[in-house]
């Protein structure tokens, strides 16, 4: 049987994920909205004009028609991934908080 962390280790380790977790989604709804800001500007032009998109170093030249529906599954993409990364980070604050109060940690 493997020996548990004190309490106060865990609750320690437990606010650590959750801050490591608003970080993330910070991040994250920030990549969104660059993704939102570039939708909303691609959407009322031409499909043949022009787009730039960055890919990796390399910025590669193709058609508003070719990026528009990369950018908007990339922006659904992050969303679900935010959506997730929230449900943990409500299960871990809830977990730190029980632990908190059951053993009356500061």
């Amino acid at each position: 049987m493997a020996n548990e962390a004190p309490p106060a280790i865990q609750y320690r380790d437990l606010t650590a994920e959750c801050q490591q977790l608003m970080t993330k989604i910070a991040d994250l709804e920030s990549d969104r909205n660059e993704h939102i800001l570039v939708e909303d500007a691609l959407k009322p032009l031409d499909g043949s004009r022009r787009a730039y998109r960055l890919v990796g170093d390399v910025l590669v030249e193709r058609t508003v028609t070719e990026v528009l529906p990369s950018i908007s599954q990339n922006k659904e993409n992050l969303n679900a991934t935010i959506d997730a990364l929230r449900e943990r980070l409500t299960i871990r604050q809830k977990k730190a908080a029980e632990l908190k109060a059951k053993h009356n940690l500061q």
